[in-house]
């Protein structure tokens, strides 16, 4: 019987152990979460069977057109995510591997996370209302503005909150809406001063925009490079930095303008 060599022993021995590493490590639980586009919905209209935007106080006008917010959709904060997982996908197109932390940065239990993404989705709410009777020259205390979006949280429909109050409001200041009639979707969080912020997951994000029948997407500067690297087609790119240039922008495309691009 042959014996092995000291040299092909050791590669043997190495072998096996890379082997029973790879096992541990392909079943090995790991900080991720699996995305994939999620729900989008017209902020102009009604959302299971209630209306996203309901205003008093002030005349509100009809509207054309859609202001359509979207999400993604990832896996339960407590589900068990492994290496087969994100494998699979990354030859997805329609599904991501994005580190826990940064779906759900509150962290804490499943109840504690909920909490947390419903306080994100008030307070964007809130600063939503301030950003748009802000530009509005309306007083709080006289218009009241209820936002009302069923199973969605966090901070990331600010901005298109803060375009549908204004269209329903005031429009395009000059008789028309702000989408010009189009299905306009787009991402992005918003402070009471307007400034637009990034939210992550735009790739699928788009993905749920065009599926619903988007024609442009607004998208804060920040994420161009993001928003570039899969973009479907038929989608057109708008990127905003603050509400001033995301209704600059939204005029100029109206008017058949250079509009920004990434």
């Amino acid at each position: 019987m042959p014996t092995l060599s000291r040299r092909s022993l050791t590669l043997a021995v190495c072998a096996a152990v890379v082997a029973a590493t790879l096992a541990v490590a392909a079943f090995a639980p790991l900080p991720v979460s699996i995305v994939q586009p999620g729900l989008t919905a017209n902020v102009l209209g009604s959302n299971a069977g209630t209306q996203v935007i309901t205003i008093s106080g002030t005349p509100v006008r009809a509207t054309s057109g859609q202001l359509r917010m979207v999400t993604i959709q990832a896996t339960s904060p407590d589900t068990t995510v492994h290496f087969i997982d994100v494998a699979r996908a990354w030859f997805n197109t329609k599904e991501a591997a994005m580190p826990r932390d940064s779906v759900y940065p509150s962290g804490g239990s499943v109840k504690e996370i909920e909490k947390a993404n419903l306080k994100e989705m008030t307070d964007s709410q809130e600063a939503a209302t301030t950003a748009a009777l802000s530009h509005l020259g309306l007083s709080p205390q006289k218009v009241k503005v209820d936002l009302r979006l069923a199973d969605v949280g966090g901070p990331s429909a600010g901005l298109l909150f803060t375009l549908g109050i204004i269209d329903k409001i005031q429009g395009n200041g000059r008789g028309g809406d702000l989408t010009g009639g189009r299905n306009i979707a787009g991402t992005g969080t918003i402070d009471g001063k307007g400034n637009v912020g990034a939210v992550g997951g735009v790739p699928l994000k788009e993905l749920a925009a065009r599926k619903d029948g988007a024609t442009v997407f607004l998208v804060p500067r920040a994420e161009c490079s993001d928003a570039t690297a899969q973009l479907p087609g038929g989608l057109r790119l708008i990127p905003v930095e603050t509400l001033d240039g995301a209704l600059a922008a939204l005029s100029a495309l109206d008017a058949g303008k250079k509009t920004p691009t990434c």
